[in-house]
């Protein structure tokens, strides 16, 4: 048994020690936020944070995992009640078909976690990991601006 701290709760999963984060999260866990896309660390869609930093979960490992925090897709809102990061990619409209807006989220979470005053070349810079094939790299860029925005008027 391995103990992963996941979205401020500890959780005992049953799983080889060099089993994917990724599909311990939806096989073990059912948190099917993170995606599987290419299962090489190159398109972002499974991207969770682990101690602030956004990681490819189909690369990561659990067996490195335990003692760190970890938080999904679904430890930032729901639907009832997104977060500031969610809410702002709904009102831009950055999904097209929305495969790799949860790995987008996550990753621009991480950012602003760290930098809640991005410059657009800082916004552009850490999302060019994570891939998106329908092309809405513009409104995406712009969620991110919002979601800093928003973040830092409730921070006053």
């Amino acid at each position: 048994m391995i103990t992963l701290h996941v979205n401020g709760a500890a959780r005992q999963v049953d799983a080889e020690p060099d089993t994917p984060l990724l599909y311990v999260l939806r096989d073990h866990l059912e948190l099917n936020g993170a995606k599987y896309g290419c299962g090489l660390g190159q398109c972002g869609a499974c991207t969770v944070i682990v101690d602030g930093e956004p990681v490819f979960s189909c690369l990561t490992p659990v067996s490195v995992l335990p003692g760190r925090r970890i938080t999904t897709l679904e430890g930032l809102g729901d639907a009832a009640n997104p977060g500031p990061v969610q809410a702002a990619f709904i009102e831009e409209q950055a999904a097209q078909c929305g495969y790799c807006i949860p790995g987008m989220i996550m990753r621009a979470q991480a950012l602003l976690q760290k930098n809640p005053a991005p410059t657009d070349a800082q916004i552009r810079t850490h999302m060019n990991p994570n891939l998106c094939r329908c092309g809405t790299h513009t409104r995406i860029l712009r969620a991110v601006g919002r979601a800093a925005e928003r973040m830092k008027g409730s921070a006053t």
